[in-house]
């Protein structure tokens, strides 16, 4: 299985769209309202794709010299297949060559683990997100070793 990370055409966007509803919205109960914000007409939008269909997104807004990533969503029956970490991997790269210096994001308490072995550290209390609890996460970006490794 070939899996392609990249960042997503507007064209595409309504896939990456549908998988954050189906994900977020019809799985996880977030309210449509709160899925879709002002953000998206600013982000960079990502996609993975297997065999030529989109099957997971996520995205990546500028917070000055933080890219903060968010809206991490794979289809179900394409999880457990290391989808999700080679999307964040690509999202992380990414970041880093536009010249952020950090990347932040908002996890999920049960995701605290998969962001872990991606080299964040979670920091803070916990916060409620759309009836989800989260904490934030930080991971350095390019580094002066250049040792990072993800």
């Amino acid at each position: 299985m070939e899996i392609i990370c990249r960042p997503i055409t507007t064209s595409e966007f309504d896939q990456a769209m549908a998988i954050r509803i189906r994900v977020f919205v019809e799985e996880q109960q977030v309210p449509i309202e709160e899925e879709r914000d002002q953000y998206d007409a600013i982000a960079q939008h990502f996609g993975a794709f297997v065999n030529g269909q989109m099957v997971g997104t996520g995205r990546v807004v500028s917070l000055g010299h933080q890219a903060k990533l968010g809206r991490i969503a794979v289809l179900p029956e394409y999880r457990g297949q290391h989808i999700g970490f080679k999307l964040v991997e690509h999202m992380i790269r990414w970041a880093e060559s536009e010249g952020f210096h950090e990347a932040v994001l908002g996890a999920q308490l049960r995701a605290i683990g998969f962001y872990e072995r991606l080299g964040f550290a979670a920091e803070g209390d916990i916060f409620d997100d759309a009836g989800i609890p989260h904490r934030l996460m930080r991971l350095a970006l390019n580094a002066k070793d250049g040792q990072r490794s993800v």
